[in-house]
């Protein structure tokens, strides 16, 4: 056996003393016991030497190895699909998920526009409401001081006028200057304006048309009670008063009324998807596996990043006729773009991963053999991936049947 003294040196950091025991002993040669030891110990290095050797020569050859190409036969043909690979025109699309809320443009919180304690609740929680109805009633001392106010700026303003036209004639006959006679008008004009100021804060009270009616005619109206209205249509969806329950104006909630026929889900997308979404792009919502699907179009993406969920918000005005879906609903969206891609699409059945866990496609080559073909996947669209590279227009691939083709490969 040819020794090579560097390789061992190299592999085994061995004495020059244990490499010389390695030779062949000179015939009669004798030794003493530690010679045989060391001896021996190196033919067994030898040996593993000489496997590993071996071994690694018939692993470089298995890695080296390809694939041979797929043959069939034309009964075995008949069990697969061909697709031909062509440039298509495509919508992306993004899954994800969102909760519903109320369309804000129809929906309002109805805070008390006036203080005192409530008298009588007219409604109830899920009653539909018309705009202007009546919602409770309260007796408010709010009332009291704004038509005392009123009475006050009636007869203020009355008397001012007419000291104003007694003025007019007194200067007509020289009695007073004509400095007298203009402040006199001032003084009218300005009772007159704290009349109206006054006639507006019992409208803005919300006062019953009728007894402001009166008012306005000088009829004398003793008890109004305030009544909280409606501002717009919908159902009364929250109810937060009771009777007696003692209300602040402009703080406490009395009512939420809402429009449900349309709502907003708001969306969340993450990353790169949030340069895919804009405003008009179409959306499937769906409540539930069982629920009907609902269509609607995207209004709004925020313009801030969500610091909690990372996530930016994108609104989706639904229609939502029988009030399937309901405030804090969480729901799964679907948003297709309205921009059209140019790409090349394959089934996804096509596509199968090699040993590295890489994508590649079967392709028919020109000898009606099918060959592997590794390819760069892009997103999913619908039932076919994107594919950046790794295919060319008018090649012939497997679509349905590809399995099929792997199994027998591997016999």
């Amino acid at each position: 056996m040819n020794l090579d003294f560097d390789l061992l040196r190299f592999r085994f950091p061995l004495t020059r003393q244990a490499l010389r025991a390695c030779l062949p002993l000179p015939t009669g040669e004798r030794i003493g016991v530690r010679g045989r030891w060391a001896h021996a110990i190196c033919l067994a290095l030898i040996a593993i030497l000489g496997l590993a050797g071996c071994s690694s020569s018939t692993n470089d050859t298995q890695a080296s190895a390809k694939p041979e190409n797929v043959t069939l036969t034309a009964a075995q043909r008949q069990r697969i699909t061909l697709y031909t690979v062509a440039p298509s025109s495509f919508h992306t699309s993004i899954d994800t998920t969102g909760v519903v809320d109320f369309d804000q443009d129809q929906a309002t919180q109805i805070l008390a526009p006036f203080s005192g304690p409530v008298s009588t609740l007219l409604v109830a929680q899920g009653d539909r409401v018309k705009r202007g109805q009546p919602l409770a009633t309260v007796t408010s001392p709010d009332f009291a001081a704004a038509l005392g106010a009123y009475r006050k700026a009636v007869v203020t303003a009355k008397n001012a006028r007419r000291v104003a036209d007694y003025d007019i004639d007194m200067l007509q006959h020289h009695a007073i200057s004509q400095r007298e006679a203009e402040q006199a008008q001032t003084d009218a004009a300005g009772a007159e304006a704290d009349r109206t100021a006054a006639l507006q804060a019992l409208a803005a009270l919300d006062i019953d048309p009728q007894a402001l009616a009166a008012l306005r005619a000088g009829k004398d109206v003793t008890h109004v009670e305030g009544v909280i209205r409606a501002p717009v249509a919908g159902i009364v969806v929250e109810k937060n008063i009771t009777p007696g329950q003692l209300l602040q104006a402009g703080s406490t909630p009395c009512f939420t009324v809402a429009n449900l026929s349309r709502v907003w889900v708001n969306a969340n997308v993450f990353g790169d998807d949030v340069a895919s979404v804009h405003d008009g792009d179409s959306a499937q919502v769906f409540a539930d596996e069982n629920s009907t699907l609902m269509t609607g179009t995207v209004t709004n993406v925020s313009a801030e990043v969500d610091p909690d969920t990372r996530a930016v918000v994108a609104r989706v005005d639904v229609p939502n006729p029988h009030g399937a879906l309901k405030k804090q609903m969480y729901v799964r969206v679907r948003i297709e773009s309205r921009k059209a891609r140019d790409g090349i699409l394959v089934p996804v059945s096509a596509v199968l991963r090699d040993d590295d866990n890489l994508p590649f496609v079967y392709v028919v080559q020109p000898d009606d053999s099918y060959a592997r073909a590794h390819v760069t996947l892009g997103e999913r669209v619908g039932n076919d991936y994107l594919i950046p590279s790794g295919l060319h227009t008018g090649e012939r691939i497997v679509s349905d049947g590809a399995l099929f083709l792997r199994f027998i490969e591997t016999q």
